[in-house]
């Protein structure tokens, strides 16, 4: 078993510590509050993953390092370039495989199902930050100082998705507790929903699989389903009546993102709630043989996770 370093102890990278202490790895969770689960195996370490020196005493002779650290929409200018310098160079400084969490906000709006190979010309800023931190990785390995690989998912669901996740915590609990919910979009276009647990499973699964090493992939991921879809099935699967999903009106989102840096940040991709937004994710699945969780089995675990969570607050 080897040592396996991950920076980001959030909704994915906490999936993503569990997966690999159940292999038998050692790994060490580093994050800013230190927080984590707590289990065998699984070292929680608070520290500053823009610390260049720390991070790489915490990645020596580790055989992969993950960056799953996502800073708020509002920071990213700020806060990603010394984070991705900073983990670049402890993957480079320990020879440790480089694994990238990313996302589809490199690509253009897109009118056909998204795939690896298209071309990196975001229209926002926040797609234009992850194409500049996805090719300087890259770059490094291609000049043989470093393997690196992207893996990339459409808007996550699932267990542990809470405030960033538009099928969250301003969804799921107004469900099933009979109230309508408001989407940020058009709740009739088809959308791809990542299911948490499939994203941390595909970076498991690279980390230890050297034909991934060199380019980007996109998680197993189900059929594309609309808001709406999700909203009957959801309903149906928890056994409640369906209250049904409202647009929220454009220019109140507008508005709200005056008083919500969360909010406001989205206007800029809007363009992925108002038409079809697809991610083809064939390459990994013939490639590793890793199929995407069912969407009933992931939305049933879902709703089994909020009536947990509900009811540990009540």
């Amino acid at each position: 078993m080897a040592k396996h370093v991950i920076a980001g102890a959030g909704q994915i990278g906490t999936h993503l510590a569990r997966i690999l202490a159940g292999q038998g790895h050692e790994v060490v969770l580093v994050s800013r509050s230190g927080s984590g689960p707590e289990l065998p195996g699984i070292r929680k370490v608070a520290a500053d993953a823009a610390d260049r020196e720390r991070m790489t005493g915490l990645a020596r002779d580790a055989a992969v390092l993950y960056n799953c650290v996502n800073p708020p929409y509002h920071r990213w200018a700020s806060d990603w370039p010394p984070m991705a310098d900073s983990l670049l160079a402890t993957a480079e400084a320990t020879g440790a495989g480089y694994v990238i969490l990313g996302n589809l906000y490199v690509y253009a709006a897109p009118d056909a199902p998204m795939k690896e190979d298209d071309p990196l010309t975001p229209p926002s800023a926040k797609g234009a930050i992850r194409v500049r931190l996805w090719q300087d990785a890259l770059a490094a390995h291609r000049a043989g100082r470093v393997r690196v690989t992207e893996v990339r998912a459409s808007d996550y669901f699932g267990p542990g998705c809470l405030d960033q996740s538009h099928l969250g915590e301003r969804f799921v609990p107004k469900l099933l507790s009979g109230r309508s919910a408001r989407f940020a979009g058009d709740p009739a276009q088809p959308h791809s929903w990542t299911y948490a647990p499939d994203v941390a499973r595909a970076l498991a699964v690279v980390g230890e699989d050297e034909r991934a090493w060199g380019r980007a992939w996109h998680v197993p991921t189900d059929d594309p389903m609309t808001v709406r879809e999700i909203t009957e099935r959801l309903c149906a699967l928890a056994g409640v009546p369906n209250p049904g999903v409202k647009a929220m009106p454009h220019w109140l989102l507008r508005t709200a993102g005056v008083f919500s840096p969360f909010i406001g940040e989205l206007e800029e991709l809007r363009y992925q709630f108002v038409r079809p937004f697809v991610l083809d994710s064939t390459d990994f699945r013939s490639t590793f043989g890793m199929e995407p969780t069912p969407m009933d089995e992931a939305l049933a675990a879902t709703v089994a996770w909020w009536r947990e969570r509900l009811a540990v607050a009540a």
